[in-house]
């Protein structure tokens, strides 16, 4: 025995520990809680099936999805329980169903259940184990005549480590939300966009005629062969000048 039993509500403590780091909970063979032990009864998958999906009918928000059988002959029982605790939010929980027969040729029937809040923080209160622990405290209820243990099973099945041992790897290795990704995995890249380039403006300015000649006078006095003060007086003069040819009439004088 360990010394960390002795603590009061250790169990109550671990439970609100595991509700508030993790939303996704599974039954496996060896789980955290005993809550979440895998199932076996001595009857046919039928009768199981029937009972599961009759309280799914009568409780109050639960919702029916479908029942099918997969691949190996597993029932699936899918179904949407309201929960007022998460205020409104919907779990979905999956019910899976293996039939086989022991070394008397009589049924067995393993039940593996598993829950999932689409939330994005990393508990839900514990709400996915409590929908799980409703349904399988009443089927341990209505069927507690019919319940195996662990080592009756081993004793009495046939392969216990075959399609079984598959079937119930199948929740073992469900990957529970917000679990971190393994070291190695490819990082998501993220999408940039790239911004337009501003567009540059350049002014039109309407310059003068006197602007327009400016640029050829700019030319040093030396390579013209005068001084500044004679390439003024020769602006000023082609200034000065009318830009409209004179016209001149001559007439006859009569006698």
């Amino acid at each position: 025995m360990d010394l960390t039993d002795f603590i009061p509500f250790k169990t109550e403590f671990a439970k609100a520990y595991h509700g508030l780091t993790g939303n996704a909970t599974h039954t496996s063979e060896t789980p955290v809680f005993n809550e979440l032990k895998v199932r076996r009864y001595e009857l046919p998958a039928q009768e199981v099936s029937e009972f599961i999906v009759d309280k799914i009918d009568r409780w109050v928000g639960w919702n029916f999805k479908h029942e099918k059988t997969a691949v190996g002959g597993m029932r699936v029982i899918r179904a949407e329980v309201f929960s007022f605790a998460l205020l409104g939010m919907k779990i979905d929980v999956t019910f899976g169903l293996h039939e086989e027969k022991d070394v008397n040729g009589r049924l067995i029937t393993t039940v593996n259940a598993k829950a999932l809040t689409n939330i994005e923080s990393k508990g839900d209160l514990g709400e996915s184990r409590r929908v799980i622990r409703m349904l399988l405290g009443a089927l341990d209820f209505e069927f507690r005549k019919k319940i195996i243990n662990e080592e009756d099973y081993l004793y009495r099945s046939v392969d216990p480590r075959g399609a079984t041992a598959a079937f119930q790897q199948i929740f073992d290795e469900a990957r529970l939300q917000n679990q971190k990704k393994p070291d190695g995995s490819p990082k998501a890249k993220s999408i940039e966009f790239r911004k337009k380039s501003p567009v540059q403006s350049i002014p039109l300015t309407m310059g003068s005629k006197s602007d327009a000649v400016q640029p050829s006078s700019e030319k040093p006095a030396e390579q013209n062969g005068t001084t500044p003060a004679a390439a003024e007086t020769e602006t000023e003069a082609s200034e000065a000048k009318p830009s409209k040819p004179k016209f001149t009439i001559i007439t006859k004088k009569t006698t």
